[in-house]
C-alpha cells in the first residue's frame, strides 16, 4: 500500500511539472515586442497587417488569400520599423490561427492604430539612437550636449545658446 501511494505521488508531481512547463514556455519575446507581455503568444501589427508567432519566431501575413508562415517578413515591408510600430497584444486567442478573426482584429486595429504607450524589450540595434530608444540625437553625438554641462556659465560662447528641444 505505501508504494501505491508513493508513486501515486510521484506520478501526480511529475503531472504538475509538466502542466506549469506547457503554460509557461511560449517562447522569447523579441526585443522589439511590447514590454510586460512575455506570456503572450501573438501580436497583430496593425501598419502592416500581419500577425506575429513569437513561439514559432515566425511573421504571418495574407499572400493573395493565402495564410503564410515565414521567419521574415514580406518583401514589401523589409523596410518597416518593427521597433517603432504599434503591437497589438492578442491575450485572448489561443490556437495556431489568429487570422481567424482577421476581419475582427482589422475593424478594431486600422492601420495607424495606436492604443497605449508602449516601450519595447529592447533597444533598436542602432548606434544613432539614444538608449532610451526615444528618439535621435537632433544636434550630432550626444557627447556634444553633455559636454558644456560640467562648465557651468564659464565659457561666454555657451551663454546665449538657445536650445530648441522641448
Amino acid at each position: 500500500m505505501k508504494k501505491l501511494g508513493f508513486a501515486l505521488i510521484l506520478l501526480m508531481s511529475i503531472f504538475a511539472h509538466a502542466q506549469v512547463s506547457i503554460n509557461v514556455n511560449i517562447g522569447t519575446p523579441p526585443n522589439w515586442g511590447p514590454q510586460g507581455y512575455d506570456d503572450s503568444r501573438y501580436y497583430y501589427l496593425p501598419d502592416i497587417d500581419t500577425y506575429y508567432d513569437v513561439a514559432q519566431k515566425q511573421f504571418i501575413y495574407d499572400n493573395n488569400g493565402r495564410w503564410v508562415r515565414e521567419s521574415r517578413l514580406p518583401a514589401q515591408y523589409r523596410q518597416y520599423d518593427l521597433y517603432g510600430g504599434y503591437k497589438v497584444v492578442l491575450n485572448d486567442y489561443r490556437g495556431d490561427a489568429p487570422y481567424a478573426y482577421h476581419t475582427k482584429h482589422r475593424a478594431n486595429y486600422p492601420k495607424g492604430y495606436h492604443g497605449s504607450p508602449q516601450k519595447n524589450r529592447g533597444n533598436k540595434p542602432d548606434k544613432n539612437y539614444k538608449q532610451n530608444n526615444k528618439q535621435k540625437p537632433q544636434h550630432g553625438n550626444d557627447r556634444k550636449d553633455n559636454s558644456n554641462k560640467s562648465r557651468g556659465n564659464s565659457n561666454k560662447k555657451d551663454q546665449n545658446h538657445h536650445d530648441d528641444r522641448h
